[in-house]
């Protein structure tokens, strides 16, 4: 019984995600006493993978999946978990990854817990550690099901290096048209930009930034720091920034380790979006913004003249320390 998970690419690169889930899969492969093996889609260098302990990857080559299909790729897992006999497949917790595991959850009559921040804390049962309450609390879930899906939370595990080679292996997996009934017409994305997904730092501006014009001083800090741009939903609805962009409970979840707040109040939505996050900054001038009671530091002063000197003072870091 080995454990397979499933690694996200984008243009045949590995995410970064695809290399926690990794982590995760071969820890918890070990403590089972088995092997890891890893599913992967158009990847350009399925090999990567053996740095973090999996052992083998089933590499499906399918032009039709150079544009991500939920349906497909459950199929996909749902053929690679019978094949490799798996009980147990991970996945990470993006939106594409939620969208396939709930498929295939009912493909292979397994229960699925998204949202897992560590290792099992029994494996018979297994019973895992999830967030719950917009990330407010911790929930305990056993799942009974013979078969079980975990997705892990961004950033929650950590890419843990396990030095090996992994056996590559071509996989053909039987996808009938009807798995891509439901297409993508197109899909739009940022270039040479971190992803908010992907990111460990995101820097991101409010209505307190007063325009789309001063938005300049958010991107300097975030190429500093080498981090994702972010706004608020009023930002994103003014049209200021694309709502791709848009971070909190009504748009995209944010779990980085770092996450800047720059003239955002702090409604109780944005906050909900962005709590998994490990350490919260804010910079405000109203010393009252919901946001601080939030936040692990805060900085009461207008961001006009905060950010760039704290701009430069990065700048003058990195210059010294290389």
């Amino acid at each position: 019984m080995s454990v397979l998970v499933y690694t996200e690419t984008e243009k045949g690169n590995f995410k970064k995600s695809a290399f926690e889930v990794a982590s995760y899969a071969t820890a918890l492969a070990s403590e089972l006493g088995t092997d890891a093996i890893a599913l992967a889609v158009n990847a350009s260098q399925p090999e990567a993978l053996g740095a973090y302990g999996i052992s083998k990857v089933l590499n499906l080559s399918e032009d039709r999946l150079s544009v991500f299909n939920a349906k497909a790729i459950a199929m996909a897992l749902k053929q690679a978990a019978d094949q490799t006999g798996s009980s147990i497949v991970i996945v990470s917790s993006s939106t594409d990854s939620k969208f396939a595991a709930s498929l295939l959850g009912g493909m292979l009559g397994a229960g699925y817990t998204p949202n897992v921040v560590a290792l099992p804390e029994s494996t018979s049962p297994l019973t895992v550690k999830r967030t719950a309450f917009s990330n407010k609390g911790f929930a305990i879930t056993e799942i009974k099901s013979d078969k079980a899906i975990i997705g892990v939370s961004n950033n929650a595990f950590g890419l843990i290096e396990k030095a090996g080679d992994a056996v590559i292996e071509t996989f053909e997996a039987n996808l009938p048209e009807e798995a891509f009934s439901t297409q993508s017409v197109s899909v739009d994305k940022a270039t040479d930009k971190v992803t908010i997904a992907d990111a460990e730092i995101v820097v991101s501006g409010g209505r307190g930034l007063k325009g789309p014009e001063n938005w300049g001083m958010i991107e300097e800090l975030a190429e500093v720091l080498g981090a994702a741009t972010a706004c608020s939903k009023p930002v994103s609805d003014l049209g200021w920034r694309p709502h791709g962009e848009h971070v909190g409970q009504t748009g995209k979840p944010v779990a980085s380790n770092l996450y800047i707040a720059i003239g955002i109040s702090g409604a109780i939505q944005h906050l909900a979006g962005v709590n998994a996050s490990k350490t919260k900054v804010v910079i405000n001038t109203d010393p009252e913004a919901p946001f601080f009671k939030a936040a692990d530091y805060g900085v009461v002063g207008d961001a006009f003249d905060v950010v760039p000197e704290l701009v430069e003072k990065l700048k003058e870091f990195k210059a010294q320390n290389g």
